[in-house]
C-alpha cells in the first residue's frame, strides 16, 4: 500500500524543489483531466513505507478564482490524501499561511513544512516553530529543501502521522458573531445533506460566499460516485440545501 501525499503552497516557496528532493527521476508530468493546468506525480519510499506525492498547481488560495486554484481544492477536497504537506516560505510567512489556514480548515492530516529557513536565517528572521505548532494545532517543520535540511525529522513526521502517531486539531478562523451564526444555523443543513464525505463547516463558509463553482464540483462529483444527487441553491449571503 502507498500512502498519498499532496504538496500544497504558494508559487516560489521551493514546493517543486522538496517534491524533487523526495521523488528525484520517479516521477511523471501530464494534466489534469479536463485541464490545461500540469499534473506532477512522483514515488519515493520512506521507512520501508511507499509513498506518492503530488505536486499541486501553486496557488494563494483554494477558493476557486483560476483553474489552478480549483485543483488543488479538489484534489484536497475529494481524494482526500492521506497526508498534505503545505510549504511556506519563512521569509514571507504573513502571506504564506493564508494558504495553509485554509487547508487546515479542510483537513486535519496536514504537516506545516517552512521552507527556505537558510533565507530567514541571512535576514535576521528568527522563527518559534514550537509556537506556531501549538497555534495551528498541526505539526510544524523548518526546511530548507535546496540544502536538504531537516528533511529527516520531516520524514519521521510524516511515518508517524501516516500511522496515526500524531493528534491533530486544525486551527479555524472564528469569525464574526453574525458570521458564525450563520454558519452555526446552515452547517447542520450541509451535514445532513453531505454525511461525512466533506468538511461541512468549510463547505458551509464556502456556501456563504456563494462559491458556486464549489457547489457545481459537489454536484458532479457525487453523480459520478452514483450517489444521491443534491441541489444547493445560493443567493447573496444566504443558501438553502434541498
Amino acid at each position: 500500500m502507498a500512502y498519498r501525499i499532496a504538496l500544497a503552497g504558494n508559487p516560489n516557496t521551493g514546493k517543486s524543489t522538496l517534491f524533487n528532493l523526495l521523488t528525484g527521476m520517479r516521477q511523471h508530468t501530464g494534466n489534469w483531466p479536463g485541464k490545461t493546468v500540469i499534473h506532477a506525480e512522483g514515488t519515493f519510499r520512506s521507512f520501508d513505507q511507499d509513498y506518492i506525492m503530488i505536486d499541486l498547481p501553486g496557488t494563494y488560495s483554494l477558493y476557486s478564482n483560476s483553474a489552478d486554484e480549483e485543483v488543488a481544492r479538489d484534489y484536497i477536497l475529494f481524494e482526500k490524501p492521506d497526508v498534505t504537506m503545505v510549504v511556506l516560505d519563512a521569509t514571507a510567512l504573513e502571506r504564506n499561511l493564508n494558504l495553509g489556514v485554509q487547508v487546515l480548515e479542510m483537513t486535519d492530516k496536514v504537516i506545516v513544512c517552512i521552507n527556505l529557513i537558510d533565507e530567514a536565517e541571512k535576514k535576521g528572521i528568527s522563527i518559534d516553530e514550537k509556537k506556531l505548532q501549538k497555534k495551528l494545532g498541526v505539526p510544524v517543520i523548518k526546511i530548507s529543501a535546496r540544502n536538504k535540511k531537516g528533511i529527516q525529522p520531516l520524514l519521521v513526521t510524516l511515518d508517524k502521522m501516516v500511522k496515526n502517531e500524531v493528534a491533530t486539531k486544525p486551527y479555524h478562523i472564528q469569525y464574526s458573531e453574525e458570521m458564525e451564526a450563520k454558519i452555526k444555523q446552515l452547517e447542520p443543513i450541509v451535514q445532513k445533506t453531505l454525511g461525512n464525505l466533506y468538511p461541512s463547516r468549510w463547505v458551509t463558509i464556502r456556501l456563504l460566499d456563494g462559491d458556486q463553482s464549489l457547489i457545481t464540483a459537489i454536484r458532479k462529483h457525487m453523480e459520478k460516485g452514483k450517489q444521491e444527487v443534491f441541489h444547493i441553491g445560493v443567493s447573496g449571503s444566504e443558501a438553502k440545501c434541498h
